[in-house]
């Protein structure tokens, strides 16, 4: 069996699911957003099947996403961890960081307002600011703590010495990074760097975006506006050559008696236990199926198995476009 354990894991210095759920598909990313009125019954079935930890951000849907979850958790705050990320300027085709001090505070209260909460549970940094001292940014955050209106720090998709530098000005409860068993940018050095100062690691996209929960099969079908659609992986040749890789993992899941989706998540939260993931989706289906194996812990095997199949070796094309490459901090493979 696996080393890591299923049990309740800590983030914040709260115990909860190592599952959560990530919100941004209510508002954007993967084609036509449900509407709201099943948005919120999404949301309210997620509390009602388990889930603790709501993963938001400003930038989903231009605050849709926010406001989304605010309307959702209104007389159930207590029951939700909440997290949600600022940073990230979208405006059409034009995109932006800004994480000055002065910024953080002014969009903390947007955000407050929108949910309609007094405290946010968790709040990122989306992404580096490479204009302002990583320092700068996490004391402004630091004085939010102290002010009662965000409970912890987090990071998003930030590179080790990043971690270690703002850990050194305060406590960073968790770096939130794409990690699956296609997308392994993260082995480099970050959870090594998360376990050395007490991070909690969040994985997003622990399902590769849909490929491992058996959702893609012709990105060129996908809706206008799917994001997916310009991912290096998703075009042309790379995705026939990693769509031979998704029926082999398919396969296994088979196999094994569970379903891609919840292999993958498996494989995600065996890696360590500092490890959480917080998949998204749109479709209440979707969010029971992924949490319905949430205790199954993945044999050592199988592990090794899916390893030596899908990996940084065997996936053919970048996660991301060369333009948003240019925009993380996190640390990268040398290119073939």
């Amino acid at each position: 069996m696996s080393t890591a354990s299923h049990r309740f894991r800590t983030l914040a210095g709260k115990a909860m699911n190592p599952i959560g759920l990530g919100c941004m598909s209510l508002s954007w990313a993967y084609g036509e957003r449900p509407t709201d009125a099943d948005g919120i019954a999404l949301l309210h079935r997620a509390i009602d099947v388990g889930y603790d930890h709501f993963d938001t951000a400003r930038l989903y849907g231009q605050g849709h996403n926010e406001t989304l979850v605010g309307q959702a958790l209104k007389g159930k705050r207590d029951k939700v961890f909440l997290a949600s990320k600022m940073g990230i300027f979208a405006s059409g085709e034009k995109r932006g960081v800004d994480c000055h001090p002065n910024t953080i505070r002014a969009e903390l209260e947007k955000s407050l307002t929108l949910l309609q909460t007094d405290h946010i549970d968790l709040y990122y940094m989306h992404r580096r600011d490479f204009t302002v001292p990583i320092e700068d940014s996490v004391g402004a955050m630091a004085d939010l703590i102290k002010e009662g209106k965000i409970g912890a720090i987090g990071l998003s998709e930030m590179s080790a010495d990043t971690l270690r530098r703002a850990a050194a000005v305060h406590p960073i409860a968790a770096m939130q990074t794409e990690y699956s068993p296609w997308t392994r940018q993260a082995e480099i050095a970050v959870l090594d760097a998360c376990r050395e100062v007490g991070t909690t690691f969040v994985a997003f996209s622990p399902v590769a975006r849909g490929v491992l929960a058996n959702g893609v099969r012709d990105p060129q079908a996908l809706e206008d506006g799917d994001i997916r659609k310009a991912m290096p992986r998703f075009v042309g040749e790379n995705w026939v050559h990693n769509l031979a890789l998704v029926d082999a993992f398919n396969a296994i899941a088979a196999r094994e008696g569970v379903t891609p989706a919840q292999l993958s998540l498996a494989w995600v939260l065996g890696k360590d236990d500092h490890i959480v993931a917080i998949p998204g989706t749109g479709k209440i289906a979707h969010l029971e199926e992924n949490i319905a194996r949430w205790e199954w812990q993945i044999p050592a095997a199988v592990t090794a198995e899916i390893d030596a199949l899908i990996n940084q070796q065997t996936v053919a094309g970048h996660r991301y476009a060369q333009t948003i490459r240019a925009t993380i901090d996190t640390e990268d493979f040398a290119e073939a």
